[in-house]
Order: structure tokens, then C-alpha cells, then sequence
């Protein structure tokens, strides 16, 4: 019976995760989100009898919160894991329309975000990462994922000139980097580790702009549509998530996979 753990179920990719996963009752998978009963309820009241989902209450920039999900994995899977997902991130609408020079007009709000950003997408998944590792290095698939995004592409950034989403798009680069070096220290060990971007994805993050930020927004896709020109739309979250996780099954530390930053195509294209 394959196990999963993966962070942020309660909505979005998390939630699509909990449900793809869930839909094959060989698999068991828990989930971590920090208000546990309405995820409890909507589980109950959408993914009804799949009794191989269990949902676990954890901040995850709360340290003790998270060992205690770790252990109470522990206890439901048998003490192994053979994946972990990282998907729960922050996401700040602060950055989303305007570039960094612009940003640093509020540098005390710049600083916040900022330093929200680090603690929630990268120091939180430290710790998970090194939480759940005991877990990992005891089960049979040995895959650890982060979910990530595109706009970390520096090579992207720079051709296409993406000055806005700087400061996601710096906490995602840095959990890159991370990802790769819990690769360096663990591949011995056939733990494979992967940064994976799902690709532009509407769930409800572009809802309601103002004209300004409507017009900004246009401009993105101006921007897409040259890089992309098959590019029409953000897809939905079950065509993302059927994709990630063909990357992630089809990936492996022999094909020389560990460590890599990939889209959803198993590549460098973004969208």
C-alpha cells in the first residue's frame, strides 16, 4: 500500500492531490492543513467512504506542530512514508501586479511579505523535509516533492522581462536550492527529491483585479502567449495534478532525475 503525505489539502492543488490520490483505495494518504473540521467535513461530504484519507491538524511554520504530525504518520502508516509532497505555500497578492522597484516604495509591507514568504515556502519545508526524512528513508518509493513554479526560472525571467511575482518567485528559487541539496546529501541513500511546477493554474488567485491590475495581468499573458503560443488559458487543478504526478512516477534517481527543477511537462517549459 503506497503512503503519501501532502501538505495544504484543505483547497486548490492540495485539495485535487488528496483527491486523485485518494481515488485509488490502495493508497493511503494523509493529509496536513492548519484548521483540521472543515476539512474533515468537506472530505466527509465530497470524497465520502474513502476511508484511506486521514487529516491532520499542523501550522507548518509550527515546528512542534509538525514533529507531532510526523509522528502521528508514523502511527497510521507503520513508521515508513513513500511520498511527501510539499505543496502548502503562501501566496501574497502584494507582488502579484507591480515590480520589485515598485514594491520597495513600501519597504516596511516589502519586508513583512518577505519575510513571511521565507519562513512559510522555505524554513517551514525545512523542517518538514527533515521531520518526515525518517519516514521516507524507511519506505519503498523514497520521492520527496516540492511544488514550485516557473516564474523561479531566471533564464525565463530575464528573457521574457517577468518583473512581477519577485518575491514568491525568490522564496520558490530559494526551496529549489534547498530541494537540491537534500538531494546531494540523501541520493546515497535512493531518496529522490524533486522541484515540480504544476504550471499556471486557476484557483481563484486572479479573481476580481482592479483595472490596473487587470491591464498588468494582460500584459503577462501578452508575454506567455509569445513564449507559449499553444498557451490559451491557466488549466484546471485535476489536468495540473494528473501531470505532476506523472512527472513524479516517472522520475527516478537512475535516470539522473534527483534534484531537478521541472514543469509539468517533464522539461524546462514553463506553460
Amino acid at each position: 500500500m503506497p503512503s503519501y503525505v501532502v501538505t495544504g489539502v484543505s483547497k486548490g492543488l492540495g485539495w485535487e492531490f488528496l483527491n486523485q490520490l485518494s481515488s485509488d483505495p490502495k493508497n493511503t494518504v494523509v493529509g496536513i492543513v492548519r484548521n483540521k473540521p472543515p476539512t474533515d467535513a468537506r472530505v466527509a461530504s465530497e470524497l465520502r467512504g474513502r476511508s484511506n484519507i486521514k487529516i491532520l491538524e499542523a501550522d507548518l511554520t509550527n515546528y512542534d506542530q509538525l514533529k507531532r504530525a510526523a509522528s502521528e504518520t508514523a502511527e497510521i502508516t507503520g513508521g515508513s512514508l513513500d511520498y511527501l509532497f510539499a505543496n502548502a505555500a503562501y501566496v501574497t497578492s502584494f507582488d502579484t501586479y507591480d515590480g520589485i522597484g515598485v514594491l520597495g516604495q513600501k519597504p516596511q509591507e516589502l519586508s513583512e511579505e518577505f519575510r513571511q514568504l521565507m519562513e512559510t515556502n522555505v524554513l517551514a519545508n525545512i523542517h518538514l523535509y527533515n521531520l518526515f526524512m525518517p519516514l521516507i528513508l524507511k519506505g519503498d518509493a523514497k520521492k520527496v516533492v516540492v511544488i514550485t513554479s516557473g516564474l523561479a526560472d531566471i533564464d525565463w525571467t530575464n528573457e521574457y522581462d517577468l518583473e512581477t511575482t519577485a518575491l514568491y518567485a525568490t522564496s520558490k528559487a530559494a526551496m529549489n536550492m534547498i530541494t537540491a541539496k537534500f538531494n546531494a546529501q540523501y541520493k546515497k541513500d535512493g531518496v529522490l527529491f524533486l522541484s515540480v511546477c504544476p504550471g499556471l493554474v486557476e484557483v481563484g488567485h486572479f479573481q476580481d483585479p482592479s483595472p490596473k491590475e487587470r491591464e498588468t495581468f494582460r500584459k503577462m499573458l501578452v508575454k506567455f502567449s509569445k513564449y507559449a503560443p499553444n498557451f490559451k488559458r491557466p488549466d484546471t487543478p485535476e489536468v495540473a495534478i494528473k501531470a505532476v504526478l506523472w512527472v513524479v512516477h516517472s522520475s527516478s534517481i537512475k535516470d539522473g532525475d534527483g534534484g531537478r527543477f521541472l514543469s509539468h511537462f517533464k522539461n524546462k517549459q514553463w506553460l
